[in-house]
Formats: C-alpha cells, sequence, structure tokens
C-alpha cells in the first residue's frame, strides 16, 4: 500500500525568467553573485528535498531499494551516485519531473529526454504519478532497460 506524502515544492526561478534577467543585464557581475546562480551541489539539494517533504534520509534510501551505506554517501556527498540510483531516489521522494532533473543535473548526469524511447517512459510515468515499482514494469514491458 503506498504511504501519503505530503509533496511541498522546493520552488526556485523559472530558468527562463533567469536567462531573460541574463541577457538584459549590461554586466554579468550583479547576475551571477544571485543565490539561485550556484553550482548544484546534490548533497545540499537532497537535504532540501527531505526537509521540503518531512522525510528522513532512512526511509528513502529504503524505498529507493540501495543499500543503507551507498545511500548514507549519496547524502553527504562522499559517493557519486549514477543515473539510475539517482532516479531510484527520485521516485522515493516522489519528485516532479523538474525537480528529477535538476537531481540529475546536480548529480552531474544528463537530465531525462524526451527523445529518447526510455527517458520518455519515464517522463511519463513521474509525470503521472507512477511509483518505481510500476514504472519499472511499464519500461520492462515496452523492452527497455530497468531503474534498477
Amino acid at each position: 500500500m503506498a504511504r501519503k506524502r505530503r509533496k511541498k515544492r522546493v520552488e526556485e526561478p523559472l530558468t527562463e525568467d533567469m536567462l531573460a534577467e541574463l541577457l538584459d543585464a549590461s554586466d554579468p557581475r550583479a547576475f551571477i553573485k544571485k543565490p539561485e546562480v550556484r553550482p548544484r551541489d546534490l548533497s545540499a539539494y537532497l537535504n532540501q528535498l527531505l526537509q521540503a517533504r518531512g522525510l528522513k534520509r532512512a526511509a528513502v534510501v529504503r524505498d529507493a531499494g540501495l543499500n543503507e551505506t551507498f545511500g548514507y554517501q549519496i547524502f553527504t556527498g562522499t559517493c557519486r551516485a549514477s543515473r539510475d540510483n539517482l532516479l531510484k531516489i527520485a521516485f522515493a521522494l516522489g519528485l516532479t519531473l523538474r525537480e528529477t532533473n535538476r537531481l540529475l543535473q546536480a548529480g552531474g548526469v544528463n537530465e531525462l529526454y524526451c527523445k529518447n524511447r526510455r527517458d520518455a517512459i519515464i517522463i511519463f510515468a513521474i509525470s503521472h504519478g507512477y511509483a518505481l515499482q510500476k514504472t519499472e514494469e511499464e519500461l520492462y514491458r515496452f523492452g527497455e532497460a530497468t531503474i534498477g
């Protein structure tokens, strides 16, 4: 039985709006000093998501099907996660498509791309609120590599 999770979005300015502001600037100095303009830090973003949703790291790691030690290392930034492991975490956190792509970017891997068949299935699953297990079943049904 699926647990109900409080979904509080982590709000950030839209990239399009920020790009327009940057292009209108006479000098990039003021723009790059904004707090939103920074390298994506995976550990900080993961912890921000945990706090926003009122979740515990151990529960997310378990729901993602990750080894406890490895999951801890991902959340603390001491270990680099693969794209599929980040996707598992995204499903465990119940992320939106935008949040999932931010997570992938912070992890230094490619964002989901709708012209890629496997990614298209994952995008559909995320946008329709599928759990990881149902997403895995859909990937298998279409002959694509599963996340797990």
